[in-house]
């Protein structure tokens, strides 16, 4: 039986990730934010082509890796991209900048998405990537989902809690919280859910 360390590692090398992408991972670590795996960052890309999504939000820009691997299929797709922390987002701005990326298809929102979600269009994304870690990952995906359109998708990264959800004695706020996300959407009959081991996890919802 294959181990499941060395299964990851070789998925995660796998990918080749672009040099703006490795520039803007590199600056996320600088500054203490970790970003998604080049393996998570190459399935959003992919879900971005598999559904021709080309209205996108993300919640929790950070300095944009996901936001990058997200824009970079299609020249059609536009993302709106939600960022509290200003200084992160104006790099994000810089690195978007330097990869090339027109700002004309990026809109940064500066704030908290609890407070910005109410505000936005319901039912007219094709694809809402909740994009942060920590307590309230529930309530953003359940705000996310009254924003995506019937046939649309919701993209949970880190939905695995870095493994620490598979391990039962683990019971700490955050990991309970997203034990609770999974189990609730698995026998959801307003989604299709799918539990995608890249990385620590992304969990997709399709609105039924």
């Amino acid at each position: 039986m294959l181990d499941a360390i060395q299964v990851a590692a070789w998925t995660e090398n796998y990918v080749t990730e672009p040099a703006a992408i490795r520039k803007a991972r590199q600056s996320s670590r600088e500054h203490g934010v970790e970003p998604i795996t080049p393996a998570m960052g190459s399935f959003l890309a992919s879900l971005v082509s598999y559904s021709n999504a080309q209205s996108i939000v993300e919640i929790g820009t950070g300095l944009g890796v996901a936001s990058q691997w997200l824009l970079l299929s299609s020249p059609e797709t536009h993302l709106t991209t939600i960022e509290k922390d200003v200084d992160h987002q104006q790099s994000a701005k810089d690195l978007f900048a330097s990869a090339g990326i027109a700002l004309s298809r990026v809109r940064l929102i500066s704030g908290d998405a609890v407070d910005i979600l109410p505000r936005m269009n319901e039912g007219t994304y094709d694809l809402i990537v909740v994009n942060a870690t920590g307590k309230g990952t529930l309530d953003l995906t359940h705000r996310a989902l009254h924003l995506a359109r019937v046939g649309g998708i919701v993209a949970v990264t880190h939905a695995l809690g870095g493994g620490l959800v598979a391990q039962p004695t683990k019971r700490d706020a955050v990991t309970s919280e997203l034990r609770t996300l999974l189990g609730d959407y698995a026998v959801d009959e307003n989604v299709r859910a799918t539990m995608v081991p890249v990385g620590d996890g992304i969990l997709t919802l399709i609105k039924l």
